[in-house]
């Protein structure tokens, strides 16, 4: 999508918006599973600049960027070119997950301004329930997706709260519907939270307070599936584009993506691989759709979006990685515990990534 097609398509966005008021037309688009729910088939093409300045260096400025690195069936990385007068950039790759860092650092007395171009390809992402055959995961690809992390524990609360949810369950796949929909039934987004939220599930189930954004309500779900052997993963990322489907709470509606970040799920099942989810943007549709909060899943403006979000995404959304726990390059401060924002430091100090304005930075589709 370039610029003009980006400026036609938000031009028809009021209608689209207008027509979310209206809770059978957004049922209807995603009822219609055939023609109208995330589809496989058409790529879209997309350009996503991100600019940094460091309104106040002190000392040396090292600045970290996401880069897509995701290369699958809905999502083809392409070239990223970046410049960084005065500063000395390399690509860096996470050793662990792929993840792919572009890390720039400025010596003292220079101003730091950073401009990184990505281009790449998505697609709508759809599973087919009727058609099996996907090859199971090898041993070693299955363990690290299991795996804890810093702020997703797989054992004591965090699996007793799993194996309660999917009791009675007998397949990965049963047991992955009765987690996603303990999740939804469970949490709540909270519009408060700052940024996509942290992502400490298990402060969030001993604390009771199971509100948050995607990087808290997604977590949830990924960690519960590890803690019953089922693999899966968060993939973190930004949206891109409107909805097709005519809801604003999950579309970018601006060219303007500086505060559009958004992680997805996926959950890897027997016969069908690795599966869309996110539980997440269901509770956003609920709490931010309408003026309202709505409360119930099977409301008529949420049941579809439930129904969908299970095996579905929609491709106007990039993701960046799959990283947890991820250690800037050259940096001495604490690890990050996942990677979609611009990060920096100046004066050994690390910036804070949710404040754009302060910070500087701004993204752009």
């Amino acid at each position: 999508m370039n610029r003009r097609d980006f400026i036609r398509t938000g031009a028809a966005l009021p209608v689209a918006a207008a027509a979310t008021q209206l809770p059978g037309f957004v049922s209807q688009a995603f009822a219609q599973q055939k023609t109208c729910a995330p589809q496989p088939g058409r790529w879209r093409s997309f350009e996503v600049t991100t600019q940094v300045e460091s309104l106040k260096p002190a000392g040396a400025t090292r600045v970290w960027l996401p880069v897509p690195s995701i290369d699958s069936e809905y999502q083809k990385s392409g070239d990223s070119k970046w410049s960084a007068d005065g500063g000395t950039a390399r690509l860096v790759e996470d050793g662990r997950y792929g993840a792919k860092i572009l890390a720039v650092e400025f010596p003292a007395g220079a101003a730091p301004k950073v401009e990184l171009t990505s281009r790449f390809q998505t697609m709508d992402r759809g599973i087919d329930w009727s058609k099996r055959g996907a090859p199971a995961l090898d041993a070693a690809t299955a363990k690290m997706w299991t795996a804890a992390t810093d702020l997703m524990p797989t054992d004591g609360i965090v699996r007793q709260t799993a194996v309660e949810a999917t009791r009675g369950m007998r397949t990965d796949r049963d047991k992955a519907q009765a987690l996603y929909d303990w999740v939804v039934n469970n949490t709540f987004r909270e519009p408060k939270t700052r940024g996509c939220g942290v992502g400490d599930i298990k402060a969030m189930l001993e604390s009771g307070n199971l509100s948050g954004k995607c990087a808290d309500l997604n977590a949830l779900f990924v960690g519960m599936a590890r803690s019953v052997g089922i693999p899966a993963r968060d993939v973190y990322g930004v949206r891109l584009a409107p909805s097709a489907f005519g809801y604003k709470a999950l579309s970018a509606n601006s060219a303007n993506i500086t505060r559009a970040q958004h992680c997805r799920a996926e959950v890897h099942l027997a016969g069908y691989g690795w599966v869309a989810i996110d539980p997440a943007d269901v509770a956003k549709v609920m709490r931010e759709e309408t003026s309202d909060w709505i409360k119930a899943a099977n409301h008529p403006l949420v049941a579809p979006v439930k129904q969908a979000l299970f095996g579905n995404w929609e491709g106007n959304w990039l993701g960046f990685n799959l990283a947890h726990d991820v250690a800037l390059p050259g940096s001495k401060g604490p690890k990050v515990g996942f990677f979609m924002y611009p990060n920096a430091e100046t004066g050994n100090e690390r910036l804070d990534s949710l404040d754009p304005d302060a910070f500087k930075y701004v993204m752009s589709a």
